[in-house]
């Protein structure tokens, strides 16, 4: 929108004000040093290529800075472009050297506009002859140096402008008479033309040359009817349907544009009606090119104002100050501003209009409904350019036909191009104030223009251009001019401002409500609204929706037109994102006026929640929870009933809501996924409002449909299973607490029955959605239902977060039934000495840890990753609120074995390679260590742990950062009781395939490895618990294969340096067992690598054991898989390198020859003799083939 500056695209206010201020503190030039350094070094640096692109690109980046302030350059062009003319001056000056001057002014140019640099372009008579022959040797294909030649182009624009006769250049033509010398007219007129035709820039430049060339007086003499026959020729000949065609016909319309804008009306207007007709004949509004059309209306509305005698209208309504300080300062005194207007006495001068003005007048009109936004803004250009120099009663005919394009039939382009013309005609005073009764209304109809189509909708940019308008009336007209319509226009830019989904919309009504205040003065609450409403607050649609608007309603003239606008235009948009919004400041608007939302909203909401289209059924129906909601807020604060605001048919009808969709079978397909959660919410609602329902049948149906959603989620599409399924289960609890208690605090033991063991059987179910709605389900229902049934529910949910080989893939299942857990220990309480059946206490706690504590070891996966991740990121956080909910009850069921798993547990996962889990995991660790209130007892090596995490630590630890994490989650393993988890937590994340998390993991792991390097004791711990991890987890390749990269590692770092000294060390004899367990029979060729990459580390050990190592390194040199042989090989011969004395120095150099020279990849049987050589010379006997049992 032409009224505001904008800065970004992006929504958030905070940014978008940093980053204008950043843009508006530069108060100068600051950079001429820089720059001037740079343009004096081009002469050195032209040569080497890095050297001149890092220079243009510096210089680019200067001058880009000045993009939005180029004023600021004004002082400093002068001697910017002198600098770079004396080298371009100079013959000397070689050819790419030339090239680049030239790039260097074409970035200035671009920076300030080509019209004010060409005119710091020397342009006396001795520059025409130079400039015009450096032209001419230029190569117009080349594509490298087009910045030379549209230089070139605009210096030679510039130079025409010389007051002299062109023919003084010549000399003598004829002085040679065997050659015939063309004359500088002609050569000019031919460069223009040839550079009239090629695609590049270039072309612009040759359009601005002719309109400066040939309106020369000598020039139009003799060549304007010869280049306007060469034109229309050309135009005429030319398809439009080419590539090259579009090229040629977009040089010809530019140059006749501009011969029109900057020629003498006399001489032109006998060349307009045939330029005219031409175009009419070429038919361009049809083509496909944008710019072309845009080029067509352009240049008609140049015909037309050839056609018209330059004038301005006496009839035009003059406002008279327009300055903004003259209006603030008259506001303060007494003498009002006087407008000027349209005297009807005084008579239009008598002159003939051309018949050819209908015409042009008619072509502009249809450029307002072009399909490309810069057509219709050009023609809404010409409409007011033409206008201007119309008689009142013709003049008054275009606004007419103007307000043609708001009809309903038209498309949104014809109603955009309307608004930006109207907007023309009112900054320019033709739109006199007779006419606004008729445009107000169409604005205002505009300012809420939102077609559907399809799945979205299009008016954006109609709405955007009606807040265009806003802002030029604002500016147009005398405030007793617009005062009839003041509450119409301030109230509809507040509610687009508010309530539009494009935050372009939003900030263009802000930008013209503030322009009225300023400019007209007579907006209601006007300052007010702008502080809180201002540009950038209403960037961020929700802040908009619940609390900006809830603040403008304060004032009583916006609040009915707001809730008007929001029921007719909002609950039925297509965006259900915006109808959720809507609905929710409704209810926050119900205070305001509960009176015209019990009895006039609410009836209207009604049958439209039982209406045909889909959206508004799904807006009015959670139109009616909400304001229902506010109403029962408001009632309750007189402690009387919600019905007394109500209408009895009003309660009818929201009682009906459910049956009437039911029985019109609106639950199914895509429908039923808005009406199930919409109804779920009126449900809910209704519940909290305590509606008189208790006992109907309406209660038997709500039920139905909460069990029928959570039941079906499966049948339902991906991006709707969430939403009903929450919407179901909210619903649940709000309807069990308000209508299934027969007093209070004891449930109707049917529904309690009925309830319980559907859900609980539901968990068995085969369809995972079930299992997840059904858990949550359990987890919603209130402490009286619960009454009695805990062992119950407890049970369920047990199995259902167990892994079985038959449930493995029900994983979101496992995820919602460990979070339903939690939910309902928090709901029965905790009571040490109470009922197994009916709260927490010591009978059932270390039941609920036990399944906590095995989701933590879920690892399942499937093919979208780690989803047991989900598993466990649900078992930290039930497991922590579980544990501070006993604490603070009875801190003595929590035993030293349940914590010190629990903490070790979470240890674990505060160490693994998931950012996301690792983060999670170390705030639950954190908040576990640092719970005052309630204390969490019993943790193991509590002091050690608060030194390490201090309590202050807590905030500024980033446990995402894998840098920030890894250094202090290592300490752990200082601790005896965490050293086991947490190494293995390490162990996954110092063998994964992350680089950062591979880099600060094993950086923090071997700087802790480096402190206990010489300490025996504390090694060989560190040594037997890597061992236990390798043992226990045999096999399983989601600890095993990062554990054997990690020992390569420390292997190769040298960890293990002191048990080196040691023949046959423990350490390194269990770990060549536990190898060749894990490799056996094994057909994974990464652990294969991996398990030979430590083989060959282990080979620093001393003893018998180094002799066990060759042994299986030699028996993988003949692997079924070649590419294990090659690989061992290779790290065979590398270990020889590294470990000299493994290897006898008399066959040494055999043993190095035969390893790299050997091809490894032959056959089996062809590298088996040469692994036998290596056994005779490295002593070690050679591996015999064992034949495989018959039987087995």
């Amino acid at each position: 929108m032409a009224l505001d500056s904008r800065s970004g695209n992006g929504e958030d206010g905070a940014e978008e004000t940093e980053a204008i201020t950043k843009a508006c503190v530069i108060d100068g030039f600051t950079h001429s040093d820089e720059a001037r350094s740079l343009i004096a070094s081009l002469p050195d640096v032209y040569e080497h290529l890095a050297k001149t692109e890092s220079t243009m690109q510096r210089f680019l980046v200067i001058m880009d800075a000045y993009l939005e302030q180029p004023h600021l350059l004004d002082p400093h062009l002068e001697w910017m472009v002198n600098m770079l003319l004396d080298y371009i001056r100079s013959e000397k000056t070689p050819p790419l050297l030339l090239h680049l001057e030239f790039k260097f002014l074409n970035i200035i140019s671009k920076v300030r506009g080509y019209k004010i640099f060409m005119q710091l372009l020397p342009h006396e008579v001795a520059d025409m002859q130079p400039v015009l022959d450096l032209l001419c040797r230029q190569d117009p294909q080349d594509s490298e140096t087009w910045e030379t030649r549209y230089m070139l182009l605009l210096w030679l624009s510039m130079t025409c402008l010389i007051p002299f006769d062109l023919s003084r250049l010549d000399g003598n033509l004829n002085s040679d008479p065997g050659q015939v010398r063309e004359s500088i007219m002609d050569r000019i007129l031919a460069v223009a033309k040839s550079y009239l035709t090629v695609s590049d820039k270039s072309r612009d430049a040759a359009a601005v040359l002719v309109s400066k060339f040939v309106t020369r007086p000598d020039v139009k003499q003799k060549r304007l009817g010869d280049f306007l026959d060469w034109s229309l020729s050309v135009i005429a000949q030319t398809s439009h349907l080419t590539m090259e065609g579009n090229i040629i016909l977009d040089g010809a319309l530019q140059s006749l544009a501009q011969l029109f804008k900057h020629g003498k009306r006399d001489d032109l207007l006998p060349y307009a009606s045939t330029v005219l007709q031409c175009l009419d004949k070429k038919c361009l509004g049809e083509s496909g090119q944008a710019k072309l059309r845009k080029l067509c209306v352009k240049l008609v509305q140049r015909l037309g104002l050839t056609f018209l005698k330059p004038r301005v209208a006496r009839w035009r309504y003059q406002r008279g100050s327009r300055s903004l300080a003259l209006n603030l300062a008259q506001s303060t005194s007494s003498t009002p501003a006087v407008a000027t207007t349209p005297d009807d006495s005084v008579q239009d001068e008598d002159y003939d209009i051309p018949e050819e003005v209908e015409n042009v007048i008619e072509q502009l009109l249809v450029g307002l409904k072009d399909k490309d936004t810069i057509v219709r803004w050009s023609a809404a250009k010409g409409i007011g350019r033409v206008t201007g120099r119309l008689p009142k009663e013709l003049a008054d005919e275009v606004v007419g036909s103007v307000l043609d394009c708001f009809s309903f039939q038209e498309t949104d382009n014809a109603w955009h191009g309307g608004c930006l013309a109207l907007a023309e005609l009112g900054r320019r005073g033709l739109l006199l104030p007779s006419r606004l009764p008729d445009v107000v209304p169409l604005i205002l109809k505009a300012l809420t223009y939102d077609e559907k189509r399809g799945a979205c909708s299009v008016g954006s940019n109609v709405r955007d251009a009606a807040c265009y308008v806003c802002w030029a009336f604002a500016r147009a007209y005398e405030p007793v001019e617009l005062k009839p319509f003041v509450d119409q226009i301030a109230s509809a830019l507040v509610i687009t401002a508010l309530f539009d989904r494009n935050v372009n919309c939003r900030r263009a009504a802000s930008a013209a409500f503030q322009e009225n205040v300023g400019r007209q003065g007579t907006f209601p609450h006007g300052i007010d609204i702008l502080t809180a409403a201002d540009y950038f607050a209403v960037g961020h649609l929700s802040n908009c929706y619940h609390s900006i608007s809830v603040y403008v309603a304060s004032f009583s003239e916006y609040t009915q037109p707001m809730i008007d606008h929001l029921v007719a235009m909002k609950i039925n948009h297509w965006d259900g994102a915006i109808r959720e919004l809507a609905t929710k400041a409704l209810h926050n608007l119900t205070p305001q006026v509960p009176d015209y939302m019990a009895n006039t909203v609410l009836p209207q909401l009604l049958p439209m929640a039982n209406g045909m289209d889909m959206h508004t059924r799904h807006g009015a129906i959670l139109a009616c929870a909400e304001i229902t909601h506010a109403l029962y807020k408001l009632s309750s604060q007189d402690n009387k009933p919600v019905t007394e605001l109500l209408s009895p048919e009003s309660v009818e009808g929201l009682r009906g809501i459910h049956q009437k969709l039911a029985d019109k079978k609106q639950y199914r397909g895509f429908g039923g996924e808005l009406m199930r959660p919409a109804v779920c919410v009126l449900i809910e609602k209704m519940s909290l409002s305590k509606m008189p329902f208790k006992g109907d049948p309406v209660i038997e149906g709500w039920q139905w449909l909460i069990d029928d959603s959570l039941k079906s989620l499966h049948l339902f599409s991906s991006g709707a299973k969430q939403g009903i399924k929450e919407a179901a289960v909210s619903a649940l609890a709000s309807l069990c607490n308000e209508y299934y208690q027969v007093e209070p605090g004891v449930a109707d033991t049917h529904m309690q029955e009925l309830l319980v063991s559907q859900y609980t059987e539901a968990l068995r179910s085969t369809e995972v959605l079930t299992r997840c709605g059904c858990a949550l389900a359990l987890g919603s229902l209130p402490s009286f239902i619960m009454q009695g049934k805990l062992q119950q529910v407890r049970a369920g949910l047990d199995l259902a977060c167990t892994i079985s080989q038959k449930d493995v893939g029900f994983t979101e299942g496992r995820r919602d039934a460990v979070t339903a857990l939690a939910q309902v220990c928090e709901t029965v309480g905790v009571d040490a000495e109470g009922s197994p059946d009916r709260v927490l206490c010591g009978e059932n706690v270390p039941l609920v840890y036990s399944t906590l504590l095995d989701c933590m070891r879920d690892y399942s996966t499937d093919s979208r990753g780690d989803v047991g991740a989900w598993v466990r990121e649900a078992a930290m956080t039930s497991l922590m609120k579980v544990t501070l909910l006993i604490a603070a009850s009875a801190p003595q069921l929590l035993s030293p074995d349940i914590v010190r798993q629990m903490m070790c547990s979470v240890s674990q996962q505060a160490a693994e390679k998931i950012d996301r889990y690792r983060a999670h995991a170390g705030s639950v660790f954190l908040s576990l260590l640092h719970s005052t209130q309630p204390a969490v007892p019993h943790i193991p090596h509590q002091e050690e742990l608060l030194s390490i995490f201090p309590p202050d630590m807590a905030s500024s630890l980033n446990w995402n950062a894998p840098s920030q994490a890894f250094p202090h989650i290592t300490q752990l393993l200082r601790l005896p009781t965490y050293e086991y988890h947490t190494l293995l937590g390490l162990t996954v994340s110092v063998g994964g395939l992350t680089e950062s998390t591979i880099r600060f993991s094993s950086q923090s792991l071997f700087d802790y490895l480096k402190g206990i390097q010489q300490d025996a004791a504390a090694l060989g711990q560190f040594g037997s618990t890597l061992l236990r991890i390798f043992k226990d987890h045999q096999r399983n390749d989601r600890v095993s294969v990062p554990l054997l990269k990690m020992v390569d590692q420390m292997l190769a770092s040298g960890s293990f340096d002191l048990f080196t000294s040691e023949e046959d060390h423990p350490f390194c004899v269990d770990l060549l067992a536990l190898c060749k367990a894990e490799v056996r029979k094994s057909k994974d060729v990464q652990k294969l690598r991996c398990c030979t990459a430590v083989y060959c580390g282990m080979m620093q050990f001393q003893g018998s054991v180094r002799k066990s190592v060759l042994l299986q390194l030699l028996m993988l040199l003949c692997h079924p898989f070649p590419v294990v042989r090659k690989t061992t090989a290779g790290q065979m011969y590398e270990m020889v390198l590294t470990y000299d004395d493994a290897v006898d120095p008399a066959v040494l150099d055999d043993v190095m020859a035969l390893l790299s020279d050997t091809n490894w990849e032959n056959s089996v049987e062809t590298v088996r003799t040469h692994r036998n050589q290596l056994c005779d010379w490295l002593e070690v006997p050679r591996p015999t083939l064992v034949a495989k049992n018959p039987a087995q």
